[in-house]
């Protein structure tokens, strides 16, 4: 993992450490299946195992972490009928959000989707996964949130955090980054030209190619 000394602490050792882990999986530094050696992790962070054990815990919650009697924690690892699932859920929920927001998006969001359609553009474009993955959220979640409905936008996000894993291993390869970047100019034309069902479409379309490129990696796992 990356050293945290030239990092801004969060207000709490827990949240520091929860950091941390989240951006070890999302970037993919921990890889589905890995197992997270505890005392190690610590000694790296600078932080006792009370904070690390507490993190774990929230993690394990938001099913991004397992826990297997006598062998420890590992990062979460899906099967291709998982994943397919999460993905099945997702559509129909966000299609949803999509619509619902699509008749309350105004200029500001707009704009905020537009920058942080950009922050993406940067991140694909230098390689740096662990930040394309952030902004690729803060693009999503812009959209599901002007739904306006929290507890829709609360089961989006319980699904996403058990696929984050699975993000970052799409995002590894140029070609996978430079699809998303087309993609969510293709979706944010349509949201601004007010066509709330191609924008649908278009994240259908986007959901199909990351699962496809997903399940190529679980097959060779």
């Amino acid at each position: 993992m990356t050293s945290p000394v030239h990092r801004r602490r969060p207000p709490t050792v827990q949240q520091f450490v929860l950091g941390e882990l989240r951006r070890a999986i999302t970037s993919g530094q921990l890889k589905p299946g890995a197992p997270i050696r505890q005392e190690a992790l610590a000694e790296e962070l600078g932080v006792s195992r009370v904070p690390l054990r507490e993190a774990l815990k929230i993690l394990e919650a938001e099913a991004l972490v397992v826990h297997e009697v006598h062998r420890g924690y590992y990062v979460a690892r899906l099967s291709l009928d998982d994943l397919r699932e999460v993905y099945r859920i997702r559509q129909i929920l966000e299609a949803e959000a999509v619509r619902e927001a699509s008749g309350r998006l105004d200029e500001s969001t707009l704009a905020a989707l537009e920058a942080a359609g950009h922050d993406v553009e940067k991140a694909a474009d230098a390689g740096d996964v662990s930040e394309m993955t952030a902004a690729n959220r803060r693009f999503h979640f812009t959209l599901y949130e002007a739904a306006g409905m929290p507890r829709l936008a609360r089961l989006i996000t319980t699904l996403w955090d058990a696929t984050d894993a699975y993000r970052s291993l799409y995002y590894t390869e140029a070609g996978n980054r430079g699809h998303v970047v087309r993609e969510h100019r293709a979706i944010l034309d349509a949201l601004r030209d007010g066509r709330a069902e191609h924008a649908v479409h278009l994240l259908d379309e986007h959901r199909r190619h990351a699962i496809r490129a997903l399940e190529e990696v679980l097959r060779q796992t």
